[in-house]
């Protein structure tokens, strides 16, 4: 079973937060549970140099920490290869794990992690080559699983081997389409907290959020952006570029009046990388003169979340969607602390969160909260913050190329398919994993020609 996953966790050869790894575990463990072999892949990191084009092969962006993760969790044996080759091209092919298919086809391990997805030449790649590596991902297993909710870029791992083998969804896939939807058809009223570090990235999710939130309140450079635009000022460190996109921003903002929530208390440093006492104040936006130029705005102060207005607006909210760090931490964390806090407090409302650095903070500033979130069924946090967004800027929880892929799957092996009705219009779902009464579709391999063999020397 090729199963492709997101455990984008390793930063520098250690696991940063296991949670991606843990969210995947029940499609893992059920493709053992059914005798079946998997062949897990991911990416980790950003290995290649998008201006060069070279790919470094390391330990920093290697799988083994999440290889041993794994063995550890499950009591397997999974293994993969260590990679000696250094080529600034990337990885050719597949060759290099032709003794490991042969240990799994003879049992000596349970399961087989490939290399880091990115460090193959075909992986990220627009022409043949990329064509040429899902043939070869294809040649190697029976079925294809996607669990990968957080990888939505049209890569060679995440696309192609749908094109080629039955492919489902795996369980985590599921899940998070079905929560993606409670933020795209939400019980109101909706309220999107979004921060982020360039206003560009989120320029064309935010406008989408518009139209379908009821407040959004803005965090970070891109509100830091969104005041100099609004309130004709001047932030250190904002670019003319982050303001020109905020004024459009504004522009598009003007036919929602009322949605964008403005905190008016923010934090002042005259230094970026530090926090100095008496180097550090509480400014109101609204007792600025315009033209004031400040110092860096680092956070936004816990007074915001005190102003009864917006009290009102978290506790009154029957749909929370996080993506957001307030503050630049780890020396400007106070606004993100009371953010959580207060919706943490709103016992009614679906809490939705979403993005790396967005958990790995809370799960940092406020660790028994997050703890009590992981067994609330009011809470969900996504593996994947960008492809909220993304799915938020198509409208859909079904558009994403990945996705996509796995639909024209259930178009193509509808005669195949057993157990599984055929849905239509906003039902329509991916194919789900096989289950015990969907054998005909599900893990049995291949034999004689008909099975694909790997690439060899």
């Amino acid at each position: 079973v090729l199963l492709r996953v997101d455990h984008n966790v390793v930063k520098k050869g250690v696991i940063k937060d296991p949670y991606r790894i843990d969210a995947s575990l029940e499609t893992i463990e059920y493709i053992f549970s059914k005798q079946g072999k998997p062949i897990i892949m991911s990416h980790v990191g950003r290995p290649r140099n998008k201006k060069t084009g070279e790919i470094e092969i390391s330990e920093k962006t290697s799988v083994q920490p999440i290889v041993e993760y794994l063995n550890d969790k499950l009591g397997k044996k999974i293994k993969t290869v260590q990679i000696e080759e250094q080529t600034s091209k990337g990885l050719e092919n597949l060759e290099c794990i032709n003794d490991l298919i042969k240990e799994l086809e003879t049992g000596d391990v349970d399961g087989i992690y490939l290399p880091n997805t990115r460090w193959f030449k075909g992986e990220e790649s627009k022409n043949e080559t990329k064509t040429e590596f899902g043939e070869e991902l294809a040649d190697i297993a029976d079925i294809f699983v996607n669990d990968a909710f957080g990888s939505w870029q049209p890569h060679a791992s995440t696309i192609e081997p749908a094109k080629h083998l039955p492919s489902y969804a795996g369980f985590l896939m599921q899940k998070e389409i079905e929560n993606l939807d409670r933020v795209l058809k939400p019980e109101r009223p909706l309220l999107a907290v979004v921060a982020g570090a360039k206003f560009d990235t989120k320029i064309r999710p935010l406008t989408a959020l518009l139209e379908k939130v009821d407040y959004l309140i803005l965090g970070g450079v891109i509100y830091n952006a969104y005041l100099c635009a609004k309130y004709d000022l001047k932030i250190k460190g904002i670019t003319a570029e982050d303001i020109s996109e905020a004024k459009d921003f504004i522009n598009k903002a003007d036919k929602y009046p009322g949605k964008i929530v403005d905190l008016p208390y923010i934090i002042e440093s005259d230094i970026l990388n530090e926090r100095i006492d008496g180097k550090v104040r509480t400014c109101n936006i609204y007792m600025m003169r315009k033209k004031k130029e400040l110092n860096y705005i680092l956070d936004v102060s816990p007074k915001s979340f005190a102003v009864s207005t917006i009290r009102d607006i978290f506790k009154n909210s029957r749909t929370i969607f996080v993506n957001a760090v307030m503050g630049f931490t780890p020396n400007f964390f106070e606004g993100t602390v009371a953010l959580n806090k207060i919706i943490d407090e709103n016992k009614e409302a679906a809490k939705l969160f979403g993005g790396g650095d967005t958990l790995q903070e809370f799960k940092t500033l406020l660790p028994k909260v997050y703890e009590n979130a992981l067994h609330d069924d009011k809470y969900y946090f996504f593996t994947g913050g960008g492809t909220i967004l993304k799915a938020i800027e198509q409208d859909s929880s079904l558009g994403l190329e990945p996705i996509k892929e796995l639909l024209k799957q259930q178009d193509n092996l509808t005669e195949r398919r057993t157990g599984l009705e055929r849905r239509s219009g906003n039902d329509r779902r991916t194919k789900q994993i096989p289950s015990e009464n969907n054998t005909r579709t599900g893990f049995k391999r291949r034999s004689g020609k008909e099975r694909r063999k790997p690439a060899q020397k």
